[in-house]
């Protein structure tokens, strides 16, 4: 039995100088292996974004919630004020709202530890860090936040589990007690 062999679609990408050089450049410092890559990688964080959800410059939505991009300096600054004994709490209800938004926009179900990689991915996509699961431990390397405290709240909120934090600098590590 012989397969039909479909020809492979061609795009053709007009680049202008800056944009060119700038990928030229990428690639030369060695943070991207090529220029399809590069391309294959944007295409990858468009559809785990869901970028066309944009509706005006500055105003991107995903689902239900409003995304916006702000410096980890601004996000330092709120934390200043609330007090410390507070932020695992704080954490727990940031968490509990980013589940919703999950559920609601893309149909993550967090207290289901089979969508915990989809979850993770979405917020390494999102900024908020590298998550890994060992075992009963969770692993958060490279947080946006500093605070063992609003990771671990955030973690229960989101997760629906308990934890019990095992490092205070990053990585972060979590023991699961109860799910």
């Amino acid at each position: 039995m012989v397969e039909e062999k479909r020809p492979v679609k061609r795009t053709t990408i007009i680049l202008d100088e800056e944009e060119r050089k700038y990928i030229d450049k990428l690639i030369r410092e060695g943070k991207e292996p090529g220029i399809k890559p590069l391309i294959s990688k944007m295409l990858d964080v468009y559809r785990s974004m869901m970028i066309y959800d944009w509706r005006y410059p500055g105003e991107y939505y995903c689902g239900i919630s409003r995304i916006a991009f702000v410096n980890v300096e601004f996000i330092s600054v709120l934390l200043e004020y609330i007090p410390r004994e507070k932020w695992w709490e704080v954490g727990r209800r940031v968490g509990e709202v980013l589940r919703v938004s999950l559920m609601a926009s893309l149909n993550l179900k967090a207290d289901d530890r089979e969508k915990w990689p989809d979850i993770f991915k979405r917020l390494r996509v999102q900024g908020f860090g590298d998550f890994f699961i060992r075992d009963k431990y969770l692993i958060v390397k490279a947080p946006f936040i500093e605070s063992y405290e609003i990771w671990g709240g955030l973690l229960e909120g989101l997760l629906g589990v308990r934890l019990d934090s095992k490092t205070s600098v990053a990585p972060f590590v979590f023991e699961i007690v109860e799910e």
